[in-house]
This record gives C-alpha cells, structure tokens and sequence, in this order.
C-alpha cells in the first residue's frame, strides 16, 4: 500500500532534505499543496485530513499552533521542532536507545523528532549513565561545532553572502534550547555547561564531551559500554579513536544517516574526550525523521537512508565505503 506523508513546512532547510529522502518511493506518497497556498491554515489542516503521517518542519510556536489544530484528526505527527521533545504526551525518537524505544516509536500518534546537539551528547551519554560510569548529578560541559545550515535561512544566507565570521560561538547564556532533552534523554540531575558553535561549513557536525577518567574506570571501560549499547544499531558505530588520523572532519558523514562515536584521551593524565561525529541534517535533523517514519510504517528503517559504513581500516581523509 502507499502511505500518505504531508511534510509541513517542506519549503525550509529539514523539510526539503526529508522530501528528497522521501522522493521515488512506491510506498509513501507525498501530499503537496500549491505554494501560494503554504500559508494558508484550511490547505494546511485538508492535507493533514488526507495523509497517515504529518512531519512539521516549523518553528516551535506555529508546530505547537497546529498541533493544537489537529488534535481531533487521524493522523500521526513527527515534530521536527524543540516544542514537544521533553513533553510527556510525545514519544522522544531516538530509536537507539533500546528496543522499549524503538516499541513506542513503532505504535506513536505523537513522536518528537531529536534535535542535531542533542542526538551527539545522549548518544554518548545515555549509556555511560546508565553504566553507572556518569553520575547524573556529574557537572560535565559539552562543547560543539555545526554546520551554519543547522541557523536555518538567515544564517545560510548570511554565510553564503561572507557577512558573517567564519567561526562563532553562541547561546552562552545557558539557555540553549536542547538543553533540556540532554537532561531528560541523557540521565543527568545536573545541566551541563554547553557551548555550541558555527563553522564556515554548510552541514557536518561534532559534539565533544571532557570527562575526568576516576573511579577506576579507563578509556576501555568507555568504549565497552558504548559497544554494548550500539552493538547491533543500525545507524550508531563505536569507532577506534585511531580512525580519525588526530583530526576529526565535521563533514565526515555529510550525506548519511550514520552516527559515529569515539573515545579519546589519555589514561596517564586522567583525561578522556568522547566524540560524536553526525550529518546535523543528517541523523541529526532529517535523516532521523525518516527513520522513524520507517519504523512508524513498520518498513526497514534504512529504507530511503544512506548508509556509508565507515571501517576501521579505512585511510584518514580517503572516501568512506559505500559513499
């Protein structure tokens, strides 16, 4: 059969990667309303009637707007925005984070999309709190470099017309809008210090996270916990450290749905780094949302999703397998 997919918001940066994915499929057919009418709430609301499955690529406040719009109609949402990712009526979808995840994404009406930040810091933290390796109530920081896609139109244009530093840090004030899903979805007690920034490359990201190695745990017992929670993952892989040459590209999987994780450092100072490696709209924005339309469908979940395989044995800086 062919499932009816409305992408709202299509027209913007997540949307138009999320139809692009979507294209060609037999399976899903893509309901379209003129473009003169994307504005317009009753074209909107009839193309939310007609489909199975709604995917907002909208601000916060208009994803909430319509959301409370369509609360009496028979379709699923998939909320690309922060507005409903710490809510408890919506499912988080981050389908690594075990089968009991991937179970309520495959039966959700109502599913939260991650956001590209946070996707990086709770991949590498969930399962390190849940080890008992991380204390929730741990101070940590977590530091981060985007691509300038991730500012959304103004910030692209900006860039692409030079008007803008090639590098900047923001949202110092401590009130990044992931924050709060890193809490939840990570297990911290504690809000972590976080300093996100934006580099003169269109997407690619890196999220880096320091952390004291004490209690007897050593760079060994990190990468183990993260093997064990990513052993069979479709998307995630725990990569030796060694991969990366001692430079990690933030447009390394530019084009995937993949997630790449690693644990650096030195046992001698006591220092660790872990390090998530993603497509910020990639795994981290539009990719993510294809994967768990796929799992919502009850299709495999890599269907429409690149999947580059990056080895262990692959030179630093040569093209990954399979791209």
């Amino acid at each position: 059969m062919s499932w009816k997919v409305f992408i709202d918001g299509e027209a913007g940066t997540t949307g138009l990667q999320i139809r692009d994915r979507l294209s060609g499929r037999d399976d899903v057919s893509l309901i379209q309303i003129d473009p003169s009418a994307r504005k317009s709430l009753s074209a909107r609301l009839a193309a939310y009637r007609e489909a199975d499955i709604a995917i907002l690529c909208l601000p916060d406040g208009a994803a909430r707007e319509i959301v409370g719009q369509t609360g009496d109609l028979d379709v699923r949402l998939i909320d690309a925005s922060t507005a409903h990712r710490v809510h408890p009526d919506w499912v988080f979808g981050f389908p690594e984070l075990g089968e009991e995840r991937r179970e309520r994404i495959r039966n959700a009406r109502l599913l939260s999309n991650p956001g590209c930040y946070s996707t990086g810091a709770i991949a590498l933290l969930n399962p390190l709190v849940e080890a008992g390796i991380i204390l929730p109530d741990t101070f940590l920081s977590i530091h981060a470099v985007s691509g300038y896609s991730g500012g959304g139109r103004d910030l692209i244009a900006e860039f692409e017309a030079g008007r803008t530093a090639p590098f900047f840090s923001y949202s110092l004030d401590q009130k990044h809008k992931h924050l709060p899903e890193i809490m939840a979805l990570g297990g911290l007690t504690v809000q972590p210090a976080f300093s996100p920034s934006v580099g003169a490359f269109a997407q690619g990201m890196i999220v880096q996270i320091p952390l004291p190695l004490h209690r007897g745990q050593g760079l060994d017992a990190l990468k183990r916990a993260l093997e064990d929670r990513y052993d069979n993952a479709s998307f995630v892989r725990v990569v030796p450290a060694e991969l990366y040459g001692g430079r990690i590209d933030p447009t390394g999987l530019n084009g995937t749905n993949v997630l790449e994780l690693s644990v650096h450092g030195d046992e001698r100072s006591g220092c660790a780094v872990l390090v998530a490696l993603l497509d910020n709209l990639g795994k981290g924005a539009s990719g993510a949302a294809v994967q768990n339309l796929n799992i919502m469908l009850g299709v495999d979940e890599a269907e429409s999703l690149r999947d580059c395989r990056p080895l262990a044995t692959t030179a630093p800086g040569s093209p990954l397998p399979g791209c």
